[in-house]
């Protein structure tokens, strides 16, 4: 068996952390033979639930389990951790604008980053969930000046996830025969859900539904989807949150399936034409523990309208947190881009020997 990772949770012990935590003892996000070491986080009056959660995982007696920790900080709670999932943050309370609420967690995810810059394993991997995720995960790296801003990414899994259920429900096609669809920009209202590359079994997507239903229907409902949830039931998503955090660190740990796309939201480099810097949904594939953009895409008009109209709500976002993000940090978001001899944009951190050194070298994802 492999030696253990350590895997840090904020909000451990709240809704999705309940359906998620069983999910990473199970094996499901980093392998059947990956022992896994849970630091549970949670605010000091949780405590008392997290050490519940924490009985039940171990009643379930995991073989990958292989500890857990409880804390009621971050700074102690990311000590060496692999792995940040970062699920907790403030709801939007009655009455609260929505540049109050980016301020309020913009404290919180201040935080968090300088934590994660000053306790967390160099390598560490950061995956943003608490709204709104995008800024959120901006506002995390930007405080992380010892850190690539590659390593910090938000949850757009979800939104795809959605996008191949609903669409393979209104067409009859099973969830994995559908490949290829992509959200871009903002996990928020504004988000698109473009099937013009997605392909079910095997052909184009968009030869097999109506333009106006795709139009009209389909993406207001993918783009809404978490607040009919909320009315349906009256919470917010979780087990579906919980599986699509499963995905994304599950594909980006141990790689995307042959040929296929995910949606990740990530530090932009200027790829499709989106303001360096933000972080945005992009399709991608994954390798080696990296992600790169898949490049060439073909966007027509009506898809490069809707590009454009998330990406201004992301800047938005950013200029209500502007004061809050230190201007050390700028060039390094504002300049991510390394390129393999493909020509393709490749996130990596550049460590390791130097390339004088190096004999034989097999980074490519495509």
């Amino acid at each position: 068996m492999r030696r253990h990772v350590r895997i840090a949770i904020t909000g451990a012990a709240g809704s999705i952390a309940n359906s998620l935590l069983f999910k990473i003892a199970a094996g499901e996000m980093m392998g059947k033979d990956q022992p896994v070491i849970l630091q549970l986080i949670d605010l000091p009056d949780a405590m008392e639930a997290l050490r519940g959660i924490a009985m039940e995982l171990e009643d379930c007696a995991y073989p990958l389990l292989h500890t857990i920790t409880l804390h009621d900080n971050v700074e102690n709670g990311f000590k060496n951790t692999h792995y940040a999932l970062l699920i907790g943050a403030r709801p939007r309370g009655p009455g609260m604008e929505r540049r109050d609420l980016l301020e309020v967690n913009a404290e919180i995810f201040s935080r968090q980053g300088k934590a994660l810059n000053d306790f967390a394993n160099r390598d560490v991997k950061v995956l943003v969930v608490g709204n709104p995720a995008n800024t959120n995960a901006l506002i995390a790296s930007r405080n992380a000046p010892d850190l690539s801003p590659s390593q910090f990414t938000a949850l757009t899994r979800l939104d795809h996830n959605r996008t191949r259920g609903i669409l393979a429900n209104h067409t009859g096609a099973s969830p994995k025969d559908i490949q290829r669809v992509v959200i871009w920009g903002n996990h928020s209202t504004t988000q698109y859900p473009d099937l013009h590359h997605a392909h079910i079994l095997g052909e184009p997507a968009m030869r097999q539904i109506d333009t106006g239903w795709y139009r009209d229907q389909f993406i207001p409902t993918i783009q809404t989807r978490g607040g009919e949830i909320i009315k349906a039931r009256g919470a917010s998503s979780a087990a579906s949150a919980a599986q699509a955090i499963t995905d994304h660190m599950r594909d980006w740990v141990l790689g995307t399936e042959p040929g296929d796309i995910v949606s990740m939201s990530i530090v932009s480099d200027g790829s499709y034409g989106i303001t360096k810097g933000i972080i945005y949904s992009f399709p991608v594939r994954c390798d080696y523990g990296r992600y790169q953009i898949v490049q060439g895409l073909t966007i027509n008009d009506f898809s490069q309208q809707r590009m454009t109209d998330t990406e201004q709500e992301l800047l938005d976002e950013k200029a209500m947190v502007e004061h809050l993000l230190p201007e050390e940090t700028a060039a390094s978001h504002e300049g991510l881009s390394i390129c393999l001899r493909s020509g393709v944009t490749l996130y990596a951190d550049g460590t390791g020997p130097d390339s004088g050194s190096k004999y034989l070298t097999t980074n490519r994802v495509m």
